[in-house]
C-alpha cells in the first residue's frame, strides 16, 4: 500500500489536510519527527482530526529509524522536490512506494535527498516557488494511486 510520509513537519493544518487525505484514499501515513508540533493521536484529535480511526499512521523518532523501517521492507523512497528533475506524471509509481514530502519551511536535508530512491518534481509556471505541501501531495499521490489502479478500485467501492 501506498504510504505518505511527512518529513518533520511544522504547520499542523497541513499536516493534518495531508493525514485527512491519507484517510480518504486509503493511503497509510509515516511522520518523521521530530515535528514542530504534538503528532499523537491526543494532540491531533483536539485538533479536529476525527478521521484517526480511518488511517494507519506510523511515527518514527527520527529519519535513520524511519529508513531502518522503509529499507527494512524493501520499499522505494519517492522524494517530492522543487530540486529534483523529473515531472511526477513521467514517473512509474509502485503500490508500495513510500511518498515523501518535506518541511514547508525548509524541504529536506541533502541526506535525505541523497537516500531518496527518485527525485520527483510537480512542474509549475517560472518564476513561482512552489505549492502547498498538502496539494502537491495531493497531486503525486492521485497519479500514484492512478497509475497503481487503486484510485479505480476507490471508484468502485464508492459507486
Amino acid at each position: 500500500m501506498l504510504t505518505l510520509a511527512l518529513y518533520q513537519p511544522d504547520i499542523p493544518q497541513n499536516a493534518g489536510t495531508m493525514l485527512r487525505l491519507c484517510a480518504c484514499l486509503g493511503v497509510e501515513a509515516a511522520i518523521v519527527e521530530p515535528a514542530s508540533f504534538p503528532v499523537s493521536d491526543r494532540a491531533f484529535r483536539r485538533a479536529g482530526m476525527d478521521y484517526l480511526d480511518r488511517i494507519a499512521i506510523t511515527r518514527h523518532v527520527s529519519f535513520a529509524a524511519f529508513e531502518d523501517w522503509r529499507r527494512g521492507r524493501g520499499r522505494r523512497l519517492v522524494l517530492l522536490s522543487t530540486r529534483a528533475a523529473l515531472p511526477y506524471a513521467e514517473f512509474a509509481f509502485d503500490a508500495d512506494d513510500v511518498v515523501m514530502v518535506g518541511r514547508e519551511s525548509a524541504g529536506v536535508p541533502d541526506a535525505v535527498h541523497a537516500a531518496a530512491d527518485a527525485r520527483l518534481l510537480v512542474p509549475m509556471r517560472p518564476g513561482l516557488r512552489s505549492l502547498n505541501v498538502a496539494v502537491a501531495a495531493a497531486m503525486v499521490l492521485g497519479e500514484a494511486l492512478r497509475q497503481t489502479g487503486a484510485l479505480a478500485a476507490l471508484a468502485s467501492a464508492a459507486s
